[in-house]
């Protein structure tokens, strides 16, 4: 009787232990943060590949700690609505426009502004300097997400019908230049010497090819998608806004991990950005070359001209009102 309760003992430790030893792999998999990506990024975009390279990061810095889970096409949630969903803890990370942050943080709109940023090394050094760190500092206190780095959206620059000698916003007097519809896109085409004229990016093509509008501003890569190279007989690279996006990270997520763990999803989300700038720069650098092949001329005016005449138009805005004392010269400072 004796040995065959201790041959029952025997037998239940070990049915435990197995039992144990099934569950573990499960208990180890929940043990993992799960981070769930939000992008409206098409899959050949760099702004998508760059999640690849931030869930590989991570997998290297960090084995098993981290499910990361990419979601393109805007599957997860709309463009617009990743701020509020992270702000909720609804979704753990996204690329965030300077417009979505402007929203909520009035301040920041001065990175929306005409000539505040050179190109795309200065951007860098403003948001991986003190600038950015209180800028950012701002953001994660009012909108509940933290950025963690910035990635290169491209260089707008003036494409027009028809070739003119532009050397300063005075050249573009009387020009109809397509802006997006909204207030702040129509303030900076009046504030670079054009007559802003509001259109549908659907129609400007057709409005290039009827003389609707003598010209329209994009980044270099979004001209040859278009094809207005086809339309368009002249490139002027005024770089009047050197735009990025924001990789971000819902508060509630950030301030679940330790330390180690920030400092690794840090480095993986600057690495993404890296990643993406390198390869958009690269990008953009060839396409000065693709649209001379297309017969387009393409001149550089005096920049400084644009950045003095536009930096002026918007300090003496209402949109001015609401920066920083004295970040216009900072930013300026920045080498």
């Amino acid at each position: 009787m004796k040995a065959s309760l201790i041959r029952r003992g025997v037998l239940a430790a070990a049915s435990a232990l197995a039992l144990a030893g099934a569950l573990l792999p499960a208990a180890q998999a929940q043990t993992k943060t799960v981070l769930r990506i939000s992008t409206p990024a098409v899959p050949d975009d760099w702004h998508a590949k760059m999640w690849t390279v931030f869930k590989d990061s991570l997998e290297k810095s960090a084995p098993g700690e981290f499910d990361v889970q990419i979601n393109l096409n805007a599957s997860l949630f709309k463009q617009g609505t990743e701020p509020a969903a992270m702000a909720r803890g609804n979704l753990e990370l996204s690329a965030i426009s300077a417009f979505d942050i402007a929203k909520l943080v009035p301040e920041f709109s001065i990175f929306t502004a005409g000539y505040i940023i050179r190109d795309p090394q200065h951007q860098q050094k403003v948001f991986n300097g003190p600038i950015g760190a209180e800028m950012f500092k701002t953001v994660s206190e009012k909108m509940d997400v933290t950025p963690l780095a910035t990635a290169y959206l491209g260089t707008r620059q003036v494409n027009l019908r028809e070739p003119r000698n532009v050397r300063t916003p005075a050249d573009l007097k009387n020009v109809k230049l397509r802006m997006p519809g909204s207030k702040e896109w129509l303030f900076l085409g009046e504030a670079l010497g054009a007559t802003a004229t509001p259109l549908a990016f659907g129609e400007v093509y057709l409005g290039l090819k009827t003389g609707t509008i003598d010209g329209q501003d994009n980044p270099l890569p979004s001209v040859r998608a278009a094809k207005f190279y086809e339309v368009t007989k002249q490139i002027v690279l005024t770089s009047h806004l050197v735009d990025g996006i924001f990789i971000a990270i819902s508060n509630k997520s950030y301030n679940a991990m330790n330390a180690a763990q920030k400092q690794k999803v840090q480095a993986a989300a600057q690495a993404a950005a890296t990643y993406n700038n390198e390869n958009r720069l690269k990008d953009e650098a060839q396409l000065v070359d693709f649209f001379k092949q297309q017969g387009l001329q393409v001149i550089t005016p005096d920049v400084d001209a644009f950045r003095k005449s536009v930096q002026t138009a918007y300090q003496n805005s209402e949109y001015a009102k609401v920066w920083p004392k004295g970040l216009v010269e900072r930013i300026n400072a920045t080498k």
